[in-house]
């Protein structure tokens, strides 16, 4: 049986999956794109390779992951290995303007969005939109950067003080503010091109965070809920921000299926809003997707395990 290796750096969100490899009875090794050595003369084992390597890898003192899996990925593909999720990903998991841009280009609306090249084009690049806005980091995940501003002024002084969060690309993505029609937005997860199931997600307790692992919803310092940047209500030990979105049919499924296939992304999860005003705006591409426990107990089926089950059929 095909061997599986999988490319990532944060143990913490790895048990789920090695659970599901040992369920399916399928051989896993773990490769920690942390730091290393890449011999570029040795020859890759055979088997396939999965990179779940993260945009946020950077603040777990992974600085060097970005870079070390784009080596990585590149050796592994010029030697006809199998990728999932490989060189082409890594960027669109890297980069927000390159995701927005590619579901523009596969007809999916998204919100309209300013990329601002350098912290001093912030303002200039707000000023073609009203307030309420926001703005987020362009290498995101975990909600890095994102900021609801109700004035230019209040941005500006923002731009101007110390307390600028710095984007690790040095782009600043200025976004409208969508206003949902309920306070959750939509998760789709997406395994080998097809939907498994939607997850709803509390934006009012989860706020810009939305990071559906167990290991992302508790302070490690303090052992509480971590209230999150956006959030309106404070969560609770206990509580759960991820529910099932039973029975979830929509013509946006259809156009996600295609996206994926379109884009090499054979595992992922895509992030909607249903808006106040009637839309259905997708604004958010996650390639190393987690998933949540609590959905996961109440699932039709697993979304680790059909996961492992079709990085089984590649070898």
């Amino acid at each position: 049986m095909t061997t599986v290796y999988a490319l990532h750096e944060n143990p913490e969100w790895f048990p789920p999956f090695a659970r599901a490899f040992e369920a399916e009875g399928v051989e896993v090794v773990e490769w920690l794109l942390t730091d290393g050595v890449l011999d570029l003369d040795a020859v890759p084992p055979e088997g396939v390779f999965w990179s779940r390597i993260s945009a946020s890898a950077h603040t777990r003192d992974h600085g060097l992951s970005k870079d070390y899996a784009r080596s990585v990925l590149a050796w592994l593909e010029a030697h006809g290995r199998r990728t999932v999720n490989g060189r082409r990903v890594l960027e669109l998991e890297m980069s927000k303007v390159d995701q927005l841009t590619a579901l523009k280009a596969a007809g999916i609306a998204t919100p309209r969005t300013v990329a601002a090249v350098g912290r001093e084009r912030i303002v200039e690049a707000a000023r073609g939109f009203a307030a309420p806005f926001i703005v987020k980091h362009n290498q995101g995940g975990k909600g890095l950067g994102v900021r609801k501003f109700e004035s230019h002024e209040e941005l500006a002084e923002y731009v101007g003080s110390s307390g600028f969060e710095e984007p690790q690309d040095g782009i600043t993505l200025v976004q409208e503010y969508i206003q949902a029609a309920e306070p959750f937005i939509t998760r789709a997860e997406i395994v080998g091109g097809q939907f498994v199931y939607a997850i709803t997600a509390d934006t009012a307790r989860g706020g810009f965070q939305l990071c559906p692992a167990d290991a992302c919803a508790i302070d490690p310092v303090t052992g509480r809920p971590i209230m999150p940047p956006g959030a309106t209500i404070a969560p609770e030990p206990g509580q759960q921000l991820f529910s099932l979105r039973e029975g979830f049919d929509h013509p946006v499924i259809a156009q996600f299926e295609d996206f994926a296939r379109r884009n090499q992304l054979e595992v992922c999860g895509i992030e909607f809003i249903e808006t106040a005003d009637g839309r259905v705006l997708t604004y958010d591409v996650n390639t190393n997707t987690n998933y949540n426990a609590a959905v996961e107990a109440v699932a039709p089926k697993s979304a680790p395990r059909e996961l492992v089950r079709y990085l089984a059929t590649l070898g």
